[in-house]
């Protein structure tokens, strides 16, 4: 299933694309599904984005009876290239939640959302 494509390169090539889309770069909504969303406002993605979330949860569920494992793969990638719309309406890109996940290699899961529960009480004090 693996392939010797970079994935960040990838990822990178497609927010790209995604970018051009975008209205203020002239995406033209009649000519492009990632416009026509964009177009529409966050709404529209972000809807895309639950629905997707719901269908990588659906194949994991029939992957545990016995469903075929690749659907997870594919809606998985339905989910990110989704993100990916919403990461680039809000001027971010793939690269910045790589950062974060680097960030916080080598932190234990439970140890960095204690963190974040801290920070969050003492910004919610200011």
């Amino acid at each position: 299933m693996s392939s010797n494509v970079s994935s960040p390169d990838s990822l990178a090539r497609l927010a790209q694309v995604i970018e051009s889309r975008l209205p203020q770069n002239g995406g033209d909504p009649d000519a492009s599904y990632v416009a026509r969303l964009l177009h529409q406002g966050s709404n529209a993605f972000l809807k895309k984005i639950g629905e997707e979330a719901t269908e990588v949860v659906m194949a994991a569920k029939d992957a545990d009876f016995g469903g075929d494992k690749t659907k997870i793969v594919n809606e998985v990638a339905d989910l990110w290239f989704h993100c990916m719309i919403a990461l680039a309406h809000y001027g971010l890109k793939p690269a910045d939640v790589v950062a974060e996940l680097e960030r916080r290699a080598g932190t234990s899961g439970i140890e960095e959302k204690a963190l974040r529960k801290v920070l969050a009480r003492e910004g919610d004090a200011s």
